[in-house]
This record gives structure tokens, C-alpha cells and sequence, in this order.
């Protein structure tokens, strides 16, 4: 028997690749693709950044891929899934402990809850839930280690919001702005999307500046 044309393109879905998220599942995957990397830990490896502006500039309807998003819904959903996703991870985390991380095989989710741990202790509860936003793996593993660590649940609450709001519809609208403004933008989606992540980047960047030029001249006599 023939699998349909819609059901085999969701069976070959690449979800490592944003525009075949975006082609198989539409606005309901990214809902569900941020819920799962901000949320669960097994989705640390998801292309969350990309996604959101690939789904961004899909919305313009410059972009010569045959697909084509909807930006009302789409802005929804991105916040929805952020926001869910990271209070979700957040209970996991007061509920479980370390006990999931301190298991973990993975190298790279270990790596990052170690950054994590470093965010909060040295920038406080809400400029670490802030700036975590902004880093792959960082954003999935914080969530449950702030629930393991204690952060208070209205404090985590307020900044995770502030935080998930800025990323995921800081970087839609982005897409969504180069789409509108320059032709064919998506012949150059890759290197432009290599840029958003390393401008998404720069807010850490500055603040671990900072706080480095800071304890400088704490030690100088």
C-alpha cells in the first residue's frame, strides 16, 4: 500500500534541519520543537535559533521554497513552546534534582549544565535565566538545574518569561524584517543564520566582559 505524499514527507522529516521542521509540521512544530529543547532534556540538540528565524522568514513569502507561514500564529506558538517548554523543565528539575543530569551520558548536556551552574552562580538568578536563552544546550539544561538548585519559582517564573519572549520573538521578527527587506534572502539562509546565532551570542559575550573587567579591577591594588 502507498504511503500518501504528506505522511512520507513527515516520516523523512530532517529534525536536525529547520526548513524540513517547518515543511512536515508547520507552525505546530515549532511550538512543539522549542517545548521539547527548552523542556526535555532530549532535546537539547534541536535547532531551536534557527528554526525560529528560517520560520520567520518563511512568513514573508520571499523565500523561493514553496512554503509559506503564517506570522500571527507562528509568533503564538514560538512563545507558547518557549515558555511552556521552560517552566516544564523547571518543575522537572524541583521534582527530580540532579538526579536526571548527574545520569546523563552525554557529554554535551554534561558540559552545559556545567555552564549553567557557572551562569548562576556568577550573574545571579536573573541575568543567568536571561542570557541562557541565547546558548544552545545551555537553554535546554539551565531550566531543570535551577529547579534542582532551589530558585525561587516566582523569581524563575518572571525572568523566564522576559527571557523566552525577547528570544523566540526577537529572532521570528528578525527573520521576519530581512525577508521583507531583501530579495531572495534565502539564497543566503545559511551564512545568515550562522550571523543570528553568533549576534545572539554577544549579549553573554558583553556581560562575561564585564564581569571579567570587574574582577580586574577589584585585584588591582
Amino acid at each position: 500500500m502507498a504511503t500518501p505524499p504528506h505522511l512520507a514527507s513527515q516520516l523523512a522529516v530532517n529534525v536536525l534541519d529547520a526548513h524540513s521542521l517547518l515543511a512536515a509540521f508547520g507552525v505546530f512544530g515549532v511550538g512543539v520543537v522549542l517545548f521539547a529543547e527548552t523542556g526535555l532534556l532530549i532535546g537539547f540538540f534541536l535547532p531551536g535559533d534557527s528554526l525560529l528565524f528560517t520560520a520567520g522568514l518563511l512568513c514573508t513569502g520571499s523565500a523561493d521554497r514553496g512554503l509559506h507561514l503564517s506570522l500571527g500564529p507562528l509568533l503564538l506558538a514560538a512563545a507558547l513552546g518557549a515558555l511552556a517548554g521552560s517552566q516544564c523543565g523547571f518543575l522537572i528539575g524541583r521534582r527530580a534534582g540532579g538526579a536526571l543530569l548527574a545520569r546523563t551520558r552525554s557529554a554535551k548536556l554534561r558540559e552545559g549544565a556545567r555552564r549553567a551552574e557557572e551562569l548562576l552562580d556568577r550573574y545571579g538568578h536573573a541575568k543567568a535565566i536571561v542570557l541562557a536563552r541565547f546558548v544552545p544546550v545551555v537553554r535546554t539544561v539551565l531550566n531543570p538545574m535551577a529547579g534542582a538548585l532551589g530558585v525561587p519559582t516566582r523569581t524563575f517564573t518572571l525572568w523566564q518569561v522576559i527571557g523566552g519572549l525577547v528570544w523566540s520573538l526577537g529572532l521570528t521578527l528578525g527573520g521576519y524584517a530581512l525577508g521583507s527587506s531583501i530579495p531572495n534572502v534565502d539564497k543566503y539562509l545559511l551564512p545568515v543564520i550562522a550571523l543570528i546565532v553568533v549576534v545572539s551570542l554577544i549579549p553573554l559575550a558583553a556581560e562575561v566582559l564585564r564581569s571579567r573587567r570587574a574582577a580586574a579591577a577589584k585585584e588591582t591594588p
